[in-house]
């Protein structure tokens, strides 16, 4: 399990007032005063620039930094914003969300820094995840310069397979706690069989959202009919529990100035190697990338069968976070596989 002790927001050290800020000035002797008097006034500083704001604490604290000489918004996605904060002591990534708790944030870190252990595919290495004054969450993260170009596709290919040969579960399909996909739910609890996880926590997860929120009856009686006739899909393929990514689309794929590929932004969770290629609609993975990739994690029997299986998860999901314009992919994909189920 990753190091959750690296994200316990207890562990975080407590903001400082300004009504206590005088016991920062250190009692010397006159021939030092001078020198004592400028490191008091740096740590007042510092404490000023801290107020009420556990980001900026944990940088001057933990983070090492004596100043914040920038902050500079880098975007973000439809969910998060995100920033770069500049320091004496180097730039750090910070991510918030203004409406949703810790939660979110922690599942993140702890995929992020479960795939940094493997050692393999270059990722953000997380240092800090907790709660705004204000509501909402932030996350502190190693800051990568990524470079002009999305990397050489054989490199992200090789890296990837090596990450999901290098991290396997013995607890079965799932992860450590709940995260998100998007902004919905996604369901990890541990589970011995890949097509029960599979079909319980991903398929049939979207589809009684899809329910509910829409009142599809269509797309989920004939989603729960494919669920239950998939089974041949999988036929003659060895399937093991590999680390996953598990969102890894274009915009969650960079390269840092050395060309070295770098992915960011997960959901990860523990499945079947080929589920890491359900976004791939959008990712815009080629020949090469494959080619490197099956050099080390081998192509299992049927995997041209299940391409489309593991799409659709993504595209239940859009259809939830989007609206019906995801419809008719998804109904596609389900409707060709009764066809060719003959169920």
């Amino acid at each position: 399990m990753a190091n959750v002790a690296l994200l316990s927001a207890s562990s975080s050290p407590s903001t400082s007032s300004s009504a206590n800020a005088s016991s920062l000035v250190p009692r010397c002797p006159p021939s030092r005063r001078s020198a004592c008097t400028r490191r008091a006034a740096s740590k007042l500083s510092i404490v000023a620039a801290m107020g009420d704001d556990p980001i900026k604490e944990w940088i001057l604290t933990e983070g090492k930094a004596t100043q914040i000489t920038g902050i500079s918004s880098i975007g973000g996605g439809c969910i998060n914003s995100a920033q770069r904060y500049i320091t004496d002591a180097g730039s750090f990534f910070v991510k918030t969300n203004r409406r949703i708790g810790p939660a979110m944030f922690e599942g993140e870190a702890l995929g992020l820094k479960a795939m940094y252990d493997t050692k393999s595919i270059r990722v953000p290495l997380p240092y800090k995840v907790g709660s705004l004054p204000t509501g909402g969450s932030f996350i502190i993260m190693e800051f990568i310069q990524f470079g002009r170009s999305r990397g050489d596709q054989s490199a992200l290919g090789r890296k990837l397979a090596e990450m999901h040969k290098a991290a396997k579960s013995d607890k079965g399909y799932g992860f450590y706690v709940e995260n998100t996909i998007g902004s919905t739910p996604q369901i990890n609890t541990w589970t011995a069989d890949w097509i029960e996880f599979y079909s319980k926590h991903r398929l049939g997860y979207q589809l009684e959202l899809i329910s509910q929120r829409f009142g599809d009856s269509a797309i989920y009686e004939k989603g729960q009919q494919l669920i239950k006739n998939m089974h041949p899909l999988f036929d003659g393929a060895v399937i093991e529990p590999c680390l996953l990514h598990g969102d890894l689309w274009s915009g969650n794929i960079s390269s840092d100035a050395n060309g070295d590929p770098v992915i960011l932004d997960p959901a990860c969770y523990y499945g079947h190697n080929e589920a890491e290629f359900g976004m791939s609609w959008c990712a815009g993975f080629g020949g090469e990338f494959y080619s490197s990739y099956f050099q080390v994690m081998p192509k299992q029997p049927g995997f041209e069968k299940r391409r489309d299986l593991y799409l659709l998860y993504h595209y239940l999901n859009h259809y939830n976070l989007f609206g019906s314009g995801y419809r008719s992919s998804a109904m596609s994909i389900i409707e060709d596989y009764l066809r060719m189920l003959k169920a």
